[in-house]
C-alpha cells in the first residue's frame, strides 16, 4: 500500500524540539559502523535501486543494509528495525551563468563518495545535490540532516560514520598484493596541447635515446619517452620522468598496454599507478582508437590490420551502425574491471527458461524467505540479477517527449540503462583467489564455478543446472587382452579439440607465418592476418576418436600395458554447452590461444555419439585395482601416509585449483580427485597427481567423498563388496599382517572401521589399548558404521539427475573471446532472441548485423523437440 507521507515528507516533519525525545526509544537499535563493517549505501540488497533512483535508498541503521522503495517494508517487517538513513541524489540544471564549462558542483560532497556520476549527462549543464534524512518506521517520520544540535550524540556519530564509510566492495585484506587503483586527480582537468601529434600504431621509440621498450606516452603533449631503469638491466633511461620534471605534465600511458578494456596509466605527480576514467578521450586526442587496439605477443599494436580481419573488430562488430535494443531481456551489465567474462556468462544463463523460472519466477518467495543478510545469499543474488536483466526496468529507450519535458523542468530524471553486478560478483567470488581479483578470467572456468554454486544452493524441487548435466560413457580397452571396461561420469560441457591438422588453407597459413616472422624481426607491422579455417566435422571427429592411454594397469594381465579410451554420450542434455579448446600451453607454460575459424553449425546432430554399452562379443576387464605397494619401512611410511589421508575425510575441495586444472583440458571429476587427494596444496601439486594417475581406468570417475565420519570407500572397493556379516576380507587382513601387526588386531581394526583399510591402519595407531576394549563397545561401533553405510547406499541409489532426450540441437548463443590468452582480452556474448541475433558487449546491447559464429569460444545449443 502506497503511503504518501513516506516519500513526500511534507506532513511527517517533526518540530526540532521533539527530535531528541523521538529518537530515544530507538537508540539501542542504532549502531555505529566500525572499521571493517560493510555499509551498503550505494545499492539495494534486492534490486539495483540506488540514491540515484527516484525513490532513493534506505540504509538500515542497525544492519547497514540498503533497500529501495519497493523492498524497505519487507526488511522492516522481518527485522522490526525502525530507523533508516534515506539517501537521495538530485540532478538539476545549472543556474544560467554559473561556472560555464566547469565540472558539476557537488554539494554535501562527503555524502556519496563512492557514487559514480552519470556519464550520459552534459556536465556543463547539470549539477548534483545530495540529500540525507533519517526516516523512522512505521510512522515514516523524516528528520532532515544535518541537524546536529537537536540529535542525540550517538545518532550524530552514527550518521557521520555511515556517510563517510568506504565501499563495501573494497578489498578487505590489507596484505593483498593487488591494490585498488584510484582515479587520478588530474584526469578530469587534464589539458592536452593541440600540437597535431598523432601516434602511429607501431614502430615507437624514445624521442631522446631511441629505445624501443618500456615506452610511455605523455597525455599532455604526446611525447613518447622511455621509463626508468630496472635492477635487472631492463627498462629505460628515465626520460619520461625527466620530461615531467621539466614540463609538469602529470599523466602518461604505457604503450603496449592499450586495449579496449583500458590501459596502464601512471601519475608522476601522485607517484603511483592511477585510473584515468577519460582515457579513451585522452588517447583519441592523439589519434588512438582504443576499440582498435589489442596486445600482440611481441608488444606491438595490431590496429593497422585491415577492417573485418582483427578479431577485436569482427567479434564486436566494430565499424557497423548497430541498433541499440531496449526492454526486457535487453539489459546490459557494467564492466567492473575485467569482469566481462562474468557478464557474458550471466547473459547466456538468464536467456534459458529454466533459470528464469527458478529465480525470477520464484522471486517473491526467494526474497520473502531470504536470510537477514540477503547480500550473502546465493539464491537472493541470483534472483536479483535475473530480475535486473529480464524486467526491462533498467533498459528503457530515451523518449523525445520526456527529454523535452526534462529540459523545461528544473530537475533531471536520469535514465537507468544497464546494471552493475558488483554485489553479485562480490558474493560468488568470495574466497576464490582468481574470481575475487580484478584480473581477467576464463569464461568456461567461471561457468563451471557458477554451476557448482547452483548445485550447492537448490532453489526448489528441480535444480536449473540439471539442463546442462549429462552422462559420459568411457570405454577403456586393453590393447593386449582386447578386454574392455565401461564407466560413466557426469559432465556439463562438451569439450571439442581444435583439429589444426585438418585446416583447409594450410598453404596460406605457411606463407603468413613466414611473413609474420620477417616483420617481427624487422620490427615492421605484421602482415594481414590469415586465420586457420577448421571444419567443424573434423573437430567432432577428433572428439570421437580413441585416445591412447599408454602404460595403464590392465586387470586382465595383472600388469601395466597399453590401452585406448573412447567417450560417448550416455545421455544427451536439454542444453548442450560446447567449448572449443582454443587455449593451450606453450613450451614455456604460458597460456596461448589458437586463433581459428570453425564453421559452427546452426543445427547440430550428435545422435551418432550415443553410447551403446557392452556389445556382443566384448569381454569385460576383471573388476580389480592395482596392488598396493608396501614401502620398505611400512609402520613408519604407512602411518604417515594414512594419517594424512584421514585428514582428507572432511576436506573441502579448493574449486579454484579444480578449475585451473579443468582449463588445461583434464576431465572435471579427475581434477576434483587430484585436488582432494593432494590435500588442497595447490594446482601444481594436483597436476603432478594427474600425471601420475591419468592412465588408471577410473581416472575420470566421480569422486566419492566420505560422510558421517566415514572414510572414502576405496579400501573396500579394492577387494570387492563387504559381506553382510561385516567380516573383514582375508586380503585386507593379510596386508595388515604383512606390516608386522597381529592377526587379531587386524580383524578388530577392520571391524571397527567398516572394513576400510585406510581407517583401520589409523585406528591401530590411535588405539594402543585395543586388548582392554570390551566386545559390546566394538558391537556398538559395528552398528554405527553399518547404519552409516546404509545411509550412503540410500543416498547413492538415486543416481545423477539427467534430462535425457534427442541428440538434435539448435544454436541459440555463443560467447567469444578476444585476446591472446585467458589472462587478458575481452568477452562478448551473442544471443538469438525473437528470431534475430543480439550482441551483449557489457553495457552495450544492440541488434547484431554479422554474428561471428565461426570465432566463438563457448557455444550454447538447445534441444530440438522430437
Amino acid at each position: 500500500m502506497h503511503r504518501p507521507s513516506l516519500f513526500s515528507g511534507s506532513d511527517a516533519q517533526m518540530a526540532t524540539g521533539d527530535l531528541g525525545e523521538l529518537l530515544v526509544p530507538y537508540l539501542p537499535t542504532i549502531r555505529v559502523p566500525k572499521s571493517g563493517d560493510r555499509v551498503y549505501k550505494t545499492e539495494c540488497a534486492f534490486s539495483y535501486d540506488s540514491p540515484d533512483s527516484e525513490g532513493g535508498l534506505y540504509v538500515c541503521m542497525n544492519t547497514f543494509l540498503g533497500f529501495g522503495r519497493e523492498h524497505i517494508e519487507r526488511h522492516y517487517r522481518k527485522t522490526g528495525q525502525c530507523v533508516y538513513l534515506h539517501l537521495k541524489r538530485h540532478v538539476r540544471e545549472k543556474v544560467p551563468g554559473a561556472s560555464g564549462g566547469a565540472l558539476p558542483k557537488r554539494r554535501n560532497a562527503k555524502l556519496f563518495l563512492d557514487l559514480e556520476t552519470n556519464s550520459d549527462l552534459n556536465t556543463d549543464d547539470f549539477e548534483y545535490e545530495d540529500e540525507a534524512k533519517l526516516v523512522i518506521f512505521p510512522d515514516h517520520y523524516e528528520i532532515s540532516l544535518p541537524n546536529i544540535e537537536e540529535l542525540p550524540a550517538l545518532v550524530t556519530i552514527a550518521c557521520d560514520a555511515f556517510l563517510g564509510a568506504k565501499s563495501p566492495y573494497r578489498k578487505q585484506d590489507p596484505d593483498s598484493w593487488e591494490e585498488e587503483l584510484q582515479a587520478s586527480k588530474h584526469a578530469k582537468t587534464l589539458v592536452q596541447l593541440d600540437n597535431g601529434v598523432r601516434i602511429p600504431p607501431s614502430g615507437w621509440k624514445c624521442s631522446k635515446c631511441d629505445l624501443r621498450e618500456n615506452l610511455w606516452l605523455n597525455l599532455t603533449d604526446g611525447s613518447v619517452l622511455c621509463g626508468r631503469w630496472f635492477f635487472d638491466g631492463s627498462g629505460g633511461n628515465a626520460h619520461a620522468i625527466e620530461h615531467y620534471k621539466e614540463t609538469g605534465y602529470p599523466l602518461a600511458v604505457k604503450l603496449g598496454t592499450i586495449t579496449p578494456d583500458g590501459a596502464d596509466v601512471y601519475s608522476f605527480d601522485e607517484e603511483e599507478p592511477v585510473l584515468d576514467p577519460h582515457i579513451a578521450k585522452h588517447l583519441a586526442h592523439f589519434g588512438i582508437d582504443m576499440l582498435q587496439m589489442q596486445v600482440t605477443e611481441n608488444g606491438l599494436r595490431d590496429n593497422d590490420i585491415k577492417p573485418r580481419v582483427s578479431e577485436w573488430e569482427v567479434i564486436q562488430e566494430a565499424g557497423m551502425k548497430l541498433k541499440p535494443m531496449y526492454g526486457p531481456g535487453y539489459t546490459g551489465l557494467k564492466n567492473l574491471g575485467n569482469s566481462c567474462y562474468l557478464n557474458a556468462v550471466m547473459q547466456a544463463i538468464f536467456s534459458i527458461p529454466e533459470f528464469q523460472r527458478a529465480y525470477v519466477g520464484n522471486l517473491p518467495r526467494i526474497f520473502d524467505y531470504s536470510p537477514l543478510d540477503p547480500t550473502q545469499d546465493f539464491n537472493t543474488q541470483m534472483a536479483k540479477l535475473g530480475h535486473g536483466l529480464l524486467s526491462g526496468q533498467y533498459s528503457k529507450p530515451p523518449m523525445k517527449s520526456e527529454l523535452i519535458e526534462q529540459v523545461m523542468k528544473e530537475e533531471h530524471k536520469p535514465q537507468h540503462n544497464g546494471i552493475s553486478p558488483q554485489m553479485f560478483k562480490a558474493f560468488i567470488s568470495k574466497g576464490h583467489p582468481e574470481f575475487s581479483s580484478n584480473r581477467q578470467q576464463d569464461a568456461q572456468e567461471f561457468f563451471l564455478h557458477l554451476i557448482n554454486l547452483v548445485e550447492r544452493n537448490p532453489v526448489g524441487s528441480e535444480n536449473p543446472s540439471d539442463v546442462f548435466r549429462f552422462l559420459v560413457e568411457e570405454r577403456t580397452q586393453c590393447c593386449q587382452s582386447r578386454k574392455v571396461r565401461y564407466t560413466e561420469r557426469v559432465d556439463y560441457i562438451m569439450q571439442l579439440p581444435v583439429a589444426m591438422e585438418a585446416a583447409t588453407n594450410k598453404d596460406e597459413l605457411i606463407a603468413y607465418e613466414l611473413k609474420r616472422r620477417e616483420a617481427e624481426a624487422a620490427r615492421r607491422p605484421p602482415p594481414e592476418l590469415v586465420r586457420a579455417k577448421i571444419p567443424f566435422s573434423a573437430c567432432l571427429q577428433a572428439f570421437s576418436e580413441p585416445n591412447n592411454v599408454e602404460d595403464f594397469w590392465s586387470s586382465a594381465l595383472q600388469a601395466k600395458s597399453a590401452g585406448v579410451k573412447t567417450s560417448r554420450f550416455a545421455s544427451f542434455p536439454e542444453y548442450l554447452v560446447v567449448q572449443i579448446k582454443k587455449f593451450t600451453f606453450g613450451l614455456d607454460w604460458i597460456p596461448k590461444k589458437l586463433d581459428v575459424s570453425i564453421d559452427m553449425p546452426d543445427f547440430l546432430d550428435i545422435s551418432h555419439l550415443r553410447a551403446r554399452g557392452l556389445q556382443p562379443g566384448e569381454e569385460e576387464l576383471p573388476d580389480m585395482a592395482p596392488p598396493i605397494i608396501i614401502p620398505d619401512d611400512p609402520k613408519v611410511e604407512i602411518r604417515h601416509l594414512y594419517l594424512r589421508r584421514s585428514f582428507l575425510v572432511a576436506l573441502d575441495i579448493d574449486e579454484s585449483s579444480v578449475m585451473q586444472l579443468a582449463e588445461m583440458g583434464f576431465p572435471l571429476e579427475a581434477c576434483r580427485k587430484a585436488v582432494y587427494y593432494t590435500g588442497n596444496l595447490g594446482a601444481e601439486v594436483a597436476f603432478n597427481w594427474i600425471i601420475a594417475h591419468m592412465e588408471e581406468p577410473d581416472f575420470a570417475e566421480p569422486l566419492v567423498t566420505p560422510a558421517f565420519g566415514e572414510a572414502a570407500s576405496s579400501g573396500a572397493a579394492v577387494f570387492g563388496a563387504v559381506g553382510l556379516d561385516n567380516q573383514p576380507p582375508e586380503e585386507m587382513v593379510s596386508i595388515i599382517i604383512s606390516m608386522g601387526f597381529q592377526r587379531n588386531l587386524a580383524i578388530q581394526a577392520l571391524k571397527a572401521t567398516n572394513n576400510n583399510l585406510e581407517r583401520a591402519l589409523e585406528w591401530i595407531f590411535s588405539h594402543p589399548e585395543f586388548e582392554q576394549e570390551s566386545e559390546p563397545a566394538l558391537d556398538m561401533v559395528d552398528m554405527e558404521n553399518n547404519a552409516n553405510a546404509n545411509i550412503l547406499a540410500e543416498t547413492g541409489s538415486e543416481g545423477p539427475r539427467i534430462k535425457d532426450g534427442s541428440g538434435r540441437y539448435e544454436l541459440f548463443g555463443f560467447i567469444s573471446h578476444m585476446g591472446t590468452s585467458t589472462m587478458s582480452g575481452h568477452y562478448v556474448c551473442h544471443l538469438k532472441k525473437e528470431g534475430r541475433w543480439v550482441i551483449y558487449n557489457d553495457l552495450k546491447v544492440c541488434a547484431s548485423e554479422r554474428p561471428p559464429k565461426d570465432l566463438g569460444y563457448i557455444y550454447f545449443y538447445r534441444r530440438i523437440p522430437s
